[in-house]
């Protein structure tokens, strides 16, 4: 979820991140509309299909499902990324399956979070960036936009935008850093 990298979010977050993606939360129908828009390769379609048609499934399971066998190894990851990223699908568990007797366990996220498309749909984009903006420099003291950028993937006028409201609400304040150059947003109480 953040720069393509495994990410844990915990569950009191997730709707956030869940509310950023292109998810209605029609779990038979969100996969198909962005396959039609050119957002998920064919490859993303079938690995879903599998899991919508048989449940969760072992990725060597799921890749015999998928009809993926003989895929690339690169198409398959990708495949697999691109479905988490939008978070359709995500890791449940892990099986002992394989040579090597561990296989990561796959499923439809709305189906294993059932409750997650409703609570999603209460959050706006824009609320929903300035919590996970808020979050992030929560939890780091000071970042620069371009910091904010490169970690959440977002155009630089979105993470100006948000940064700006979140000043105005007194949640940020921009700071410059004694050691570095540019504008830093920080947590108001760092900056007195």
């Amino acid at each position: 979820m953040l720069r393509r990298k495994a990410t844990l979010i915990s569950l009191e977050v997730a709707p956030y991140f869940y509310a950023l993606t292109r998810n209605s939360g029609s779990v038979s129908e969100d996969h198909i509309l962005a396959y039609e828009d050119g957002q998920l390769t064919l490859a993303a379609r079938n690995i879903y299909d599998a899991l919508l048609d048989r449940g969760p499934l072992d990725s060597i399971a799921l890749r015999k499902a998928a009809h993926m066998t003989g895929a690339k190894e690169s198409e398959w990851n990708r495949a697999l990324e691109d479905l988490q990223m939008d978070f359709k699908i995500l890791p449940v568990g892990v099986a002992e399956a394989g040579s090597w007797r561990y296989a990561f366990i796959y499923d439809i996220t709305a189906r294993h979070f059932a409750d997650l498309p409703e609570r999603a749909r209460r959050i706006s984009e824009s609320r929903a960036r300035q919590r996970l903006v808020e979050l992030y420099v929560a939890s780091v003291g000071a970042a620069r936009r371009r910091d904010v950028v490169h970690l959440f993937g977002w155009p630089a006028e979105l993470v100006d935008r948000t940064s700006r409201h979140l000043e105005q609400n007194g949640v940020l304040a921009f700071t410059s850093h004694p050691k570095q150059s540019g504008d830093w947003m920080a947590l108001p109480s760092l900056c007195r």
